[in-house]
């Protein structure tokens, strides 16, 4: 009897531990009334405003949601509350961006902490966060984690700046998603798009460079799954990618998705889901290159969020807010990146994170579904 009862025991504490460690199973955005925020109602106002004559359709937008993107320690510390104390009952979507040596590949989104910073990230950035996500344990919680980051380890490794972010990436990464895995908190880590990784070669690699950082972070269940087309133009389907890049076996985000998990699988991560940014994909054939990134010139709004749109992916969603600037066009302007002076890029464009109204505007006019 004794036995039976230990190991009845032992069952019970298994079973809390695994609850514990890792998010809830269900798709966190079935079922869920999205938060909206009064800050992203306020951006829409102001392109409303400036432009009457198209203000009745561009306030339609002011409904749909969109993350909050955590770019800053002052962020984890004081918006991050806020915005989940204001979200409560309805699902608060959250990027987490602020790695040290951030944005290794780019110069127009570096960040504010470099390569000697990686303590800070965690006591000043991860540790407040998930202090706040620990505040509010009634509420669904989805967060991105670090867009860009590990996808630039396995295709930019020979700039010296990326380089030099390997293992702090990967470590910062792994602390990231070993401290910020809750019951109630569903974590999808950044893969990048069809665009930049859809070939074999850099899809194993990065799938690869994955598996070390679930693997340091205490095992593959401490996720839900992966985000990809953050802030990119990637269409859902069609053959864009490969118009742009003859040879790239993804021509669009849903084959990405597939090839992806297949890649994963050989590794042993398997069942893991997608969430997909739609925030500025409606539009194909806007680029030269499948690597033009910063600002591009007429795209458009793409799919609405939602729910459990195709197999395997959790949700459409708007992680990039549509309208933010991806970086400056005026070489003069402080971070200023020659990408958002390309030839596909909008001219007249503020520094990155700064609403760009004209842009918006343009981005709500192509919206493909249109906006009715």
């Amino acid at each position: 009897m004794r036995r039976e009862l230990g190991l009845a025991l032992l069952v019970a504490y298994a079973a809390a531990a695994r609850a514990a460690e890792g998010p809830q199973p269900d798709n966190p955005f079935e079922g869920a009334r999205f938060y909206v925020s009064p800050g992203w109602t306020a951006q829409v106002e102001s392109a409303a405003a400036a432009s009457p004559e198209k203000a009745a359709l561009v306030r339609k937008v002011a409904s749909q949601p969109v993350a909050l993107w955590i770019d800053s320690s002052d962020d984890a510390m004081h918006a991050v509350p806020r915005w989940l104390d204001d979200a409560r009952g309805q699902l608060a979507v959250l990027v987490l961006y602020d790695l040290p040596n951030r944005d290794c590949g780019a110069r127009s989104s570096a960040g504010e902490l470099g390569p000697e910073d990686e303590g800070r990230y965690r006591t000043d950035v991860v540790d407040p966060l998930a202090t706040q996500l620990r505040a509010h344990a009634a509420q669904r919680i989805a967060v991105v984690i670090e867009p860009d980051a590990l996808a630039n380890l396995a295709t930019n490794e020979n700039i010296p700046k990326c380089a030099e972010s390997n293992e702090i990436y990967r470590r910062s990464i792994a602390y990231a998603i070993a401290t910020l895995s809750m019951p109630h908190v569903s974590l999808y880590l950044d893969a990048a798009h069809a665009g930049w990784l859809g070939w074999d070669g850099p899809r194993g690699k990065v799938a690869a460079i994955f598996k070390d950082v679930l693997d340091r972070a205490g095992g593959a269940r401490k996720i839900r799954g992966f985000a990809t087309n953050v802030s990119g133009y990637g269409v859902l389907r069609g053959d864009d990618a490969r118009r742009l890049e003859s040879g790239n076996p993804c021509p669009d985000e849903l084959t990405y998705v597939e090839r992806l998990s297949d890649d994963l699988a050989k590794l042993g991560i398997t069942d893991k889901t997608f969430v997909i940014d739609t925030s500025r994909n409606g539009r194909a054939g806007v680029r030269s290159r499948s690597n033009q990134w910063c600002n591009i010139e007429g795209a458009g709004l793409g799919e609405r969020p939602r729910a459990s749109p195709a197999p395997g992916v959790d949700a459409y969603f708007w992680i990039k807010v549509p309208g933010e600037s991806d970086g400056a066009s005026d070489p003069k302007a402080a971070g200023f990146d020659a990408a958002c002076a390309s030839e596909d890029s909008a001219p007249g464009a503020p520094e990155a994170g700064q609403f760009f109204p004209a842009y918006f505007l343009g981005l709500v006019d192509r919206a493909n579904p249109p906006v009715k």
